[in-house]
């Protein structure tokens, strides 16, 4: 028999850039985890052996992001030693696999409770450092038409006829709905302090969005990946060997219509009915269905729309069942290719702005937009929400949660 998975709570830490100079560039990633972990337990009352496992997702799995964050996490947090860790990678959607794997065990019976979420310290840990086979071994690389995300994006703005005007005006409105979230205080029952040892505060708001940002400073940027693409390694005419029926690629995306490198962490309480009686805690939502599906790893960013379609159809839903949507603005191009191949109106789709604006920290990003979906569900009064996230080398990834 499966049990329901309710989310009892969700907290992310704000997110600094992700460079020498962010408010965050100091802490580790185990730092800002067990400080994530300790908010999490106080915030609840879990004392001793509460949960089944901590799952934490972290995408460059190197240097002091490597050998099981997760447990190290833990033995540096507050947490009882006996609650064990698992590091888990699915790339861009690890905290949201982090969940969807910690609600499928409720569900299955491996634990009553369960707290899933991830960091990603890309100021201190580089992105790509880890040497990702898909990128670095020419047997599969050239095999499978392998081209960085920069230029996927800019295959898909090609393919599904985007503009960089059209690229650049959804860029413009996430910084300021971004702005405007932030201003009515849309994201303070979620978001905690990150303080220094001494009990200073560091940062308590993301730091990475400018919302003075008009379509005259977008327009002055140049695009970011074209001198790749067409210059040097020239892998645009790798994607044209791969979609020969694409004249050339046309690169519309630059800085500020692709998502921010920044810092930062998020976690998420997930268990099912008993956990919450035990631990005197109500549900705020249950986890519906999650999935997961794989992709052309060329295009490789394509993935929210057949994930979607998968999460639908096994559900026997349909796309108006769904009241509002968190679709991670990896780049532009992602976010535009779902509202048009769903025929979804832009006013149900990341209503609080999106990682353009505020930073898409890789591994924590897809416990963050669960928790900044079900918050606004809950201010905006609706039921159904679905969040969902393109990945590195082509997959998709989805979670469907409603109040209770």
């Amino acid at each position: 028999m499966t049990q329901d998975a309710y989310i009892y709570d969700a907290l992310r830490t704000p997110r600094g850039k992700g460079r020498k100079d962010g408010a965050l560039h100091e802490v580790t990633s185990l730092r800002l985890s067990a400080l994530t972990l300790n908010a999490l337990k106080e915030r609840n009352n879990l004392e001793g052996h509460a949960v089944e496992d901590v799952i934490w997702g972290n995408v460059t799995q190197v240097m002091e992001q490597g050998g099981c964050l997760a447990r190290s996490a833990v033995l540096a947090s507050d947490l009882d030693e006996r609650i064990p860790g698992l590091a888990i990678n699915r790339f861009c959607a690890s905290g949201m696999e982090a969940v969807n794997l910690a609600a499928n065990q409720v569900r299955g019976g491996a634990g009553d409770g369960y707290i899933a979420g991830g960091v990603e310290m890309m100021g201190r840990v580089a992105m790509g450092a880890d040497g990702a086979a898909i990128a670095v071994d020419p047997t599969l690389a050239m095999e499978k038409y392998f081209v960085p995300q920069g230029i996927s994006a800019d295959i898909i703005a090609t393919e599904f006829g985007f503009t960089r005007d059209e690229a650049d005006q959804l860029a413009m409105q996430s910084q300021q709905r971004a702005a405007r979230a932030w201003e009515e205080g849309r994201f303070d029952k979620s978001v905690i302090t990150v303080r220094d040892q001494n009990g200073l505060a560091i940062l308590d708001r993301d730091e990475y969005m400018r919302p003075q940002t008009d379509m005259q400073s977008l327009g002055g940027l140049n695009p970011a990946f074209q001198q790749m693409g067409e210059v040097m390694p020239g892998f645009d005419k790798i994607a044209l060997m791969k979609y020969p029926h694409l004249e050339r690629i046309n690169h519309i995306h630059h800085a500020g219509n692709s998502s921010g490198i920044v810092d930062g962490a998020a976690a998420v309480l997930i268990g099912n009915k008993e956990f919450g009686e035990k631990h005197g805690l109500k549900p705020r939502a249950r986890i519906r269905a999650t999935a997961k599906i794989g992709t052309d790893p060329t295009i490789m960013l394509t993935g929210p729309v057949p994930v979607t379609e998968k999460i639908l159809k096994d559900n026997g839903m349909n796309i108006g069942d769904i009241d509002l949507f968190e679709v991670n603005e990896a780049f532009a191009a992602v976010v535009m290719r779902f509202m048009q191949a769903f025929d979804v109106d832009d006013s149900k789709v990341n209503v609080n702005g999106g990682g353009i604006a505020m930073g898409h920290p890789l591994g924590a990003t897809g416990a963050m937009i669960i928790g900044i979906l079900l918050d606004e569900m809950e201010r905006a009064d609706k039921e159904v929400g679905l969040a969902t996230l393109c990945i590195a080398s082509g997959m998709g990834a989805a979670t469907i949660i409603e109040r209770v």
